[in-house]
């Protein structure tokens, strides 16, 4: 059994197809179906079930899958180890990040950390908080910068502050308000919102604090995307509760700073479970961001 076998049979079953698993190693079907087959001559089980128009895996080919994809990244990290024992960093840098970050400008970062490891390929992730730090548990994910309501720490996860910030309120610049530049959340009770879906930390950060407030609001609009809750908001439709460098560079928006407004912090987390040589240079590299700004 040899590591491309395995490639092989992970690149069929993702894509589905002997045709587009061979694109993707770069091999002609030909081969790839000999490999595959040989494969399965060895192991004494079909790990796909295919006709002239279908292909699929078998129980023993998703079985077969997950240890598989686990043998083909232990021997992608034990390159990665190796080289980083000789000083190299290469491999992947797997980022999450929210919607929202404003902690430190990401590409920016990225520009500076190809510069010092240019062989490191980055795979970036945007989702909120909670699926981050699951995708951090579940090792599907290096580093994430998360935003999370003020005294609500990450869990499972090593994390650190990166900064708190308080939220502003996001209005059209036709709106009764747009005129002062500040309020208290109770002026706000009144109106429509726009806001991230229920149940998510980016939500929790304003549900939080019109609920110690002791206020109730409507939120008439759910939006997974900053830029979809400016567009609501530019259109008179509703107000947001977002970070102001957010709403400050958004045209035809105004931003209100709010007395007992949401407050939320943004934290750079990570799985301290063995974390690859990429991981610890990027996390060196935000320190240093960090340090100097």
């Amino acid at each position: 059994m040899e590591l491309q076998q395995m490639r092989y049979v992970v690149a069929v079953a993702e894509t589905g197809s002997f045709t587009r698993a061979a694109e993707r190693c770069f091999v002609v079907q030909s081969a790839l179906s000999h490999q595959v087959a040989a494969l399965e001559r060895e192991l004494g089980v079909r790990l796909f079930a295919r006709t002239s128009r279908r292909v699929e895996i078998t129980a023993a080919g998703e079985a077969f899958l997950v240890s598989a994809r686990a043998a083909l990244d232990a021997a992608e990290r034990a390159g990665v180890d190796a080289a980083a024992a000789a000083g190299l960093v290469r491999g992947t840098l797997r980022l999450g990040i929210i919607p929202t970050v404003t902690a430190f400008d990401v590409p920016t970062a990225l520009r500076r950390f190809r510069s010092v490891h240019p062989q490191v390929t980055v795979s970036l992730r945007v989702d909120a908080s909670d699926a981050l730090m699951a995708a951090l548990r579940a090792g599907e994910a290096d580093v994430a910068v998360l935003g999370l309501p003020d005294e609500v720490p990450p869990s499972g996860v090593a994390h650190r502050e990166l900064v708190r910030e308080r939220l502003v309120a996001a209005v059209g610049s036709g709106h009764p308000l747009a005129g002062r530049s500040r309020i208290d959340l109770a002026v706000l009770a009144d109106e429509q919102f726009a806001d991230f879906p229920s149940g998510s930390p980016g939500r929790a950060q304003s549900d939080r604090a019109f609920a110690a407030a002791g206020l109730q609001r409507e939120v008439a609009f759910e939006a997974p995307s900053s830029d979809l809750l400016l567009g609501l908001v530019r259109e008179g439709l509703a107000v947001a509760m977002l970070p102001e460098p957010l709403v400050a560079g958004a045209d035809g928006v105004t931003a209100l700073q709010v007395t007992r407004g949401p407050a939320r912090v943004q934290h750079l987390a990570w799985s301290d479970l063995n974390p690859s040589p990429a991981a610890l240079a990027f996390l060196d590299l935000v320190d240093v961001s960090s340090a100097s700004s």
